[in-house]
Formats: C-alpha cells, sequence, structure tokens
C-alpha cells in the first residue's frame, strides 16, 4: 500500500506517525523493547501529545529476529494467528553504550542508534549490515478519509539486491518494481493474482523476511521507494521476523524451522497421475479405456484422478457416487486396486443447497454464517453453496466421517481443491476468528484437516493430498498443484515461474497440468509439457474440456510420454532422496539457480530453468522450433540422455526433439539409478546403478538411498584420488553396477576400486 506522493510528500489523505529518534529502551525475557516518539524530544513539553512506537526485539531461534512494531498494545490480538515453532531459551546478546543499543541472536545483530532525530536500526549479519530501517521508514500511519490505520516498515535493498518469493505468483520471478497483496484468489496462472500468497520473501543479499500475520499484508517491493521493502498491515501492530543465512538453503531451512516442514509423501504418489479431466464425458468404460490403453502401449501409470463429476452435478460437495455414471463405486475402485493403481478423488469445502449435506450442516452449525446468524450462500460455482466452518471442532469432525466414507470403500488420496473464495463481509466464525484474517488462513485448517485423516488411516507417510490454495504452513501438507494455466507456451514458463517462486516459500513438492488445463493443447505443446511434468516431483495428466491420453495428440506423443515415465520411475533413488531432504531440512525438489549458486550472479534472474533436487539441470523447452537458451554454471556438466559433456560458465542456445532437452547433470556427482522403470516404489538397492559424472580429484563424495519409508537403507561413499576411485558401501547389496564414462562395471560385495 502506497502512502507516499514520491519521496518527499506524504499523500493528502495521511498521516503519518515515524519513529524519529530513540527515547528509551529496556531489557526483559532475553528481549529488547525500544521507544522512538514520533517527534524529537528536545523538553518536557515534547513529551505530551504525540505518538510513540514500542519496538521490541527477540529471538525464537539463532540467526533470527522477532521485531514487533506498537503503536497502542491494548487493541485486541486478533485470531487465527500462524503456528509456529519458537525454541525455548535461546541464547541472546544484549549490548548498550553512549552512541547504540543492540541484541544479538547467533550471526544476526540488531543494533539501534541512540543519536537524537535519526532513527537507526542496523541489521548485521555475518558481521556486516544486510539491511536496515532507518529515516521516515517505520510507521504508523493513519488515513484520515477511511479512518483506516496501518503500520508500515521499509528494509532497504543493496546495489543488485533482488527479491523473490511471496508465494506462487506467475509475474516476474524477481520481485523488484512489483506491487504484491497477500490475498489468495482463483486467478488462474495468467495474472497477478495467486492461489498461494506466503508473507515471505527471500533475498540474493543473505537473508529473508516473514511477517508474522495471516491478513492482507502489502507489499511495495522496490515500487514505492525503489531503494526499499515496504511492507504495512491493518491495525495497531506488526510483527516480522528477519532470517538471516547467509546461504538461501540455510534461510529456507531455519524458515520451515519455524513455519513447519513438509510430511513426506508416500513413494507410489511420485509416480504419473491421469486425470478424467474436468467436464468431459465419462464413465467407467472410459475410465477403463484410459487405463488399457495406457497398458497397451507400455506407459507406467500409478494414480488415476476422478475429477468433479464422479459426483451428480449441482451437488458438489455431497461426497456420493453418481449412480448413474459409477453404479458399482466400490467395485471400480477394486479393479483400479488389482491393476497396482492408488485412486485419488476431487473434493472442496463447499456444499451446494442441493447436496444432503447442505441440510445436515444447517442443522448441526456446521457451516459459515452471517452476522443476522444466517448461513453464508452464493450461486458462484454451486447454486446455493455454503462452506464448512473448520473452526467448529465438530463440524470437522462431521467432515471426516464422510471422508472416511471413502476410505474405506478404498480411495486413497484426495485432491483438495478451491479455499480460496472465502468471505469476510458480515461473516462469524465459530470460534469468533477475525473474518480478514481468516481468508488466507481458512486454506490451511481445511488441507490439514483432510492431511490428519489421511495420516490416521493409512500411517504416517502414506498421507497425500493434492491442494490448490495455501499459505504460511501449508507445505506440511503436500502436495500442490500450479492451477489453471493455458495450453501454450506461455503458460507453460509462467507456470514455472509460479513453482519456482513457491518453493522460496518451503514448499518441497509441487506440479502442474501437463498440457495445460484450459483449452486443448497442440502436440508439440503436449509433448514438450509432458518432458517438463516428469521432470517436476509430482506428474498429473489433467485437463477441462478435453482428455490428457496421449494417443488423441499423435503417435509420437505415446513415445514422449513413455520416455519420460520410464525415466523419473528410474531416477526415484535419487528423487526420493531429495523428498527426504525436503521433508527433514525444507530444502525443495524444484529448486530456483539462485538457491543452488548464490555466488553466481548470472543465476539472480534465471526463470526458464531449475535444478532437479540438488543434481539435474532442467531447461524445459518453450518453442515449437525446440530452440532453447539456458545458462550453465561453471564446471563440466553431463548430458544424462545422451552423455555429451558441456562445459559451464557461460550461456547456450541449442536445438532439441521432443525425446529431449537440456538435462544435464551436476559436476561431482554420484547419480543412484533404479532398476524399475514400470513404477515408481520399488526396491532402490535391487539392481543399483551408481553413475558417476565428472568426479574431481580429491573428492569425496556420500550417496544416500532411501527406502520407500524414507529411511537411510544403503550409504555410498566414492573417492578419488587421482585416476584411482573408490566406492564403499554401507553394507553389501548383491549384484550392482557402477557407470563411468559411459561403461557400465558389475560389482560384488560391498567395495568397488576403479581405474578411469
Amino acid at each position: 500500500m502506497k502512502f507516499t506522493n514520491g519521496y518527499w510528500l506524504l499523500r493528502p489523505e495521511i498521516t503519518a506517525h515515524y519513529a524519529v529518534e530513540y527515547y528509551d529502551s529496556i531489557c526483559r525475557n532475553k528481549a529488547l523493547t525500544v521507544f522512538a516518539p514520533s517527534k524529537p524530544v528536545r523538553s518536557r513539553g515534547d513529551q505530551l501529545n504525540q505518538a510513540m512506537l514500542t519496538i521490541t526485539f527477540g529471538s525464537p531461534m539463532p540467526d533470527v529476529l522477532k521485531i514487533t512494531l506498537v503503536h497502542h498494545d491494548g487493541a485486541v490480538d486478533l485470531q487465527p494467528v500462524f503456528a509456529l515453532n519458537s525454541q525455548d531459551d535461546v541464547p541472546v546478546e544484549l549490548y548498550e553504550d553512549e552512541q547504540t543499543v543492540s541484541l544479538r541472536s547467533g550471526n544476526l545483530q540488531a543494533v539501534i542508534s541512540k543519536k537524537p532525530n535519526a532513527w537507526s536500526v542496523s541489521y548485521r549479519g555475518g558481521g556486516r549490515e544486510i539491511t536496515n530501517s532507518g529515516f521516515h521508514n517505520m510507521a504508523y500511519m493513519v488515513n484520515n478519509k477511511t479512518g483506516r490505520h496501518d503500520m508500515t516498515e521499509q528494509l532497504f535493498l543493496d546495489v543488485g539486491a533482488c527479491v523473490y518469493g511471496f508465494g506462487e505468483r506467475f509475474t516476474a520471478f524477481v520481485k523488484n518494481g512489483q506491487v504484491i497483496d497477500i490475498w489468495n484468489e482463483d486467478g488462474g496462472t495468467a495474472s497477478e493474482i495467486s492461489y498461494k500468497n506466503l508473507p515471505f520473501y527471500i533475498t540474493n543479499r543473505g537473508y529473508g523476511v516473514f511477517i508474522d500475520s495471516p491478513a492482507d499484508i502489502s507489499f511495495e517491493v522496490a515500487s514505492e521507494k525503489v531503494e526499499r521493502v515496504c511492507f504495512s498491515e491493518e491495525g495497531e501492530r506488526l510483527t516480522y521476523y528477519l532470517i538471516y543465512g547467509p546461504h538461501p538453503r540455510d534461510i529456507l531451512r531455519k524458515y520451515t524451522a519455524l513455519t513447519g516442514r513438509p510430511a513426506l509423501p508416500p513413494a507410489w504418489s511420485f509416480g504419473l497421475w491421469l486425470s478424467t479431466s474436468f467436464t468431459t464425458q465419462y464413465d467407467e468404460a472410459t475410465v477403463m479405456s484410459f487405463i488399457q490403453g495406457m497398458a497397451d502401449r507400455h506407459i507406467p501409470l500409478r494414480v488415476f484422478h476422478f475429477d468433479c463429476f464422479w459426483m451428480k452435478g449441482f451437488q458438489w460437495c455431497d461426497l456420493l457416487w453418481d449412480p448413474a455414471t459409477f453404479p458399482d463405486p466400490a467395485g471400480l475402485i477394486r479393479r483400479l486396486h488389482e491393476r497396482g493403481l492408488k485412486v485419488n478423488v476431487w473434493i472442496n469445502p463447499y456444499i451446494a443447497q442441493k447436496s444432503v449435506l447442505f441440510t445436515e450442516g444447517k442443522a448441526g452449525s456446521f457451516l459459515v454464517r452471517k452476522t443476522d446468524g444466517s448461513i453464508w450462500q452464493t450461486d458462484l460455482w454451486q447454486a446455493g453453496m455454503a462452506l464448512v466452518d473448520f473452526t467448529n471442532p465438530a463440524a470437522c469432525v462431521w467432515y471426516e466421517n464422510k471422508l472416511q466414507a471413502l476410505l474405506d470403500s478404498g480411495v486413497d488420496a484426495f485432491k483438495t481443491d478451491f479455499g480460496e473464495r472465502i468471505p469476510v463481509r458480515d461473516i462469524v466464525w465459530h470460534d469468533g476468528s477475525d473474518p480478514v484474517r481468516m481468508h488466507n488462513y481458512y486454506t490451511y485448517l481445511y488441507n490439514q484437516t483432510v492431511f490428519r485423516l489421511l495420516e490416521h488411516h493409512y500411517g504416517q507417510g502414506e498421507a497425500v493430498v493434492f491442494a490448490r490454495s495455501a499459505t504460511v504452513g501449508s507445505q506440511q501438507f503436500p502436495v500442490h498443484w500450479g492451477g489453471d494455466c493455458t495450453a501454450s507456451y506461455e503458460s507453460m514458463a509462467e507456470t514455472l515461474r509460479g513453482g519456482l517462486s513457491l518453493a522460496l516459500g518451503g514448499f518441497g513438492f509441487w506440479s502442474h497440468d501437463i498440457g495445460g488445463f484450459e483449452m486443448t493443447a497442440s502436440a508439440d505443446i503436449y509433448k514438450r509439457w509432458c518432458a517438463f511434468g516428469l521432470l517436476s516431483s509430482h506428474s498429473r495428466l489433467h485437463g477441462s474440456e478435453s482428455y490428457r491420453v496421449p494417443w488423441l495428440f499423435d503417435d509420437e506423443a505415446t513415445d514422449v510420454l513413455r520416455r519420460f515415465s520410464i525415466l523419473k520411475n528410474r531416477l526415484m533413488p535419487y528423487l526420493y532422496r531429495q523428498a527426504v531432504l525436503a521433508h527433514t531440512e525444507g530444502i525443495p525438489v524444484l529448486r530456483p539457480m539462485m538457491l543452488e549458486f548464490p555466488d553466481d550472479p548470472a543465476a539472480d534472474t534465471l526463470d526458464r530453468q531449475y535444478l532437479f533436487g540438488e543434481s539435474l539441470l532442467v531447461a524445459p523447452v518453450f518453442r515449437a522450433d525446440g530452440q532453447v537458451d539456458y545458462y550453465l554454471p561453471a564446471g563440466t556438466w553431463t548430458s544424462l540422455l545422451d552423455g555429451s559433456l558441456r562445459e559451464g560458465g557461460c550461456w547456450r542456445r541449442e536445438t532439441y526433439d521432443v525425446f529431449s532437452l537440456p538435462l544435464l547433470v551436476r559436476p561431482n556427482t554420484v547419480l543412484p539409478l533404479g532398476s524399475r522403470d514400470d513404477l515408481p516404489d520399488y526396491d532402490y538397492c535391487e539392481d543399483l546403478t551408481l553413475a558417476l559424472y565428472a568426479i574431481a580429484d580429491g573428492a569425496e563424495i556420500t550417496t544416500v538411498i532411501p527406502d520407500t519409508r524414507g529411511r537411510d537403507s544403503l550409504v555410498a561413499v566414492t573417492r578419488r584420488a587421482g585416476e584411482q576411485i573408490t566406492i564403499q558401501l554401507s553394507r553389501p547389496i548383491g549384484v550392482w553396477t557402477v557407470q563411468i564414462d559411459g561403461k557400465e562395471l558389475p560389482q560384488m560385495g560391498s567395495t568397488a576400486s576403479i581405474t578411469r
């Protein structure tokens, strides 16, 4: 939100109460509280008739500072609030002299100047200033026309600083110059509107900033003041966390330690998902014909998804199979299971008036109500639909019981669609939550309810949802997908930008609709999207008005889909280890280049390529002629698909057919490859291949191969000394293979010694 008119003037309707100087401070409970008046205090008379800001500095964990700005501390504490994980008894250092007062946590320090009429907070990480708040930055703002009050802060951006994140945003990857409102909406992938908004950003200068509120936080990212990130929240209080890395991966580790890390999805969920699509005509015969068609063409399929019309129209979500379309749902699910498939069904939290659940929800007070006591309803999406009130524990139990019946019939997972269209006017929540704060937070309660039910039914490590909306903490309930994209190269690229931004918010697992949701892709777009989709953590074929089975595009599409589906299954020993890292450390599977190469300035702006885990670089093809421009960091990179070598430290322009793309292995990589190509969940150590790529002399590389529960199953330590390479396994595994320079050397026992 803009409060100023250029650098010098305020907007006519705004009165600003800036922190202008240090007046006093107190230290209590390992926190530093500073009092900053809005006018200089030169006499006793200056202590009257002015506002004062109270700023408290504390630390929830080392290298993280919590800063709270307060105008009137007697304001009501609104709910809900994010569930955060703070450490007890964090060691901090408090220091004061004639010039400054400061608080240090780990390698991060806030230094407040005592100089008269010169308010300044310097944030220092690793001994250097990383950002600051100073003249006319920290303030309490009053809009004299509307009566609205806001707290605002403005943090400095160094020369060359880039800002990223804010959730899954499809605008330019580097957010400098953008105005961003943290407000979940259903806007597709071609606008500034986002399904997944996070009041968190990360920079290429060694720090991130998290605003601790689910309200509609407004950001001016180098826009109102081009040398600062400005953020504001309505009310009398603003709390933010400054998180020091210095490496971007360290920032994400600490941010996800604070807000929660992703659960580990089941290994089977990494296989190929096939959907009925949305408004297409389908029944059991259609479903089985698709499944048989995939089998006949030797395309490995692991999950089948039933979209909205598994239920009867105008009755979503009654959570009952449409008997006219699926007269024997239990039998259908059994037959799908017999074919080795998992079953996923679409749901959302909206209850149409025609649904039998509407009557139940109304009688039980399980639906969101208005201030006059009536149920909130709309005709947008489903006629007369209402909304489940997940702040009501009884409503949660009621909703869970309806889903439990589906789990008892054999359903394995749920697509938790929607969760963005949450009303705020004249709304009363069961627990008294503030309607504005609940708008973004609703998706957390919705997905938490469904995910925990799946965990309770199938056990930890077996739960997975396919969610569209999200907020802070939602990363704990994977997987999330990119929403309604269009069947075009432009939409394919904007989808990737959204995924890269979301990854920088600690979301470890992400997917998108292969081929685009809206419209029907041309054959070349579909084939290019297949490669991109199978080189994402989760891979789903889904559309709106047409099916996404490959043979409806052309014969070559079948071969492309088969090639990359098989490749992904063989990569599972590597990929599932990356999933474990997302779960334990908060480092996403989809990694922006700046996350892995923060010391390479060329990586700052790259948004058409990514690291798939720590070792594979992917540059999807976004052109019909197959041409792709991509950047390779320094070192010798190897094509995973044909073994050719490329020297990095430069841009490359190459042309690829539809069976290939830049898929390059990072130098000093030992890539574990599995023996199965027909499914993603198998014994990853059976007939294991360890493929060695550009191992440097003196290198020691530890490769961990998990089992399908995410536990360490095998550890291989590879060492190179001159021309001698030794691989030591943590245990014998029978027959295994070493692949180096394109040659395969079968090994026995637990040690391999190779002369290049």
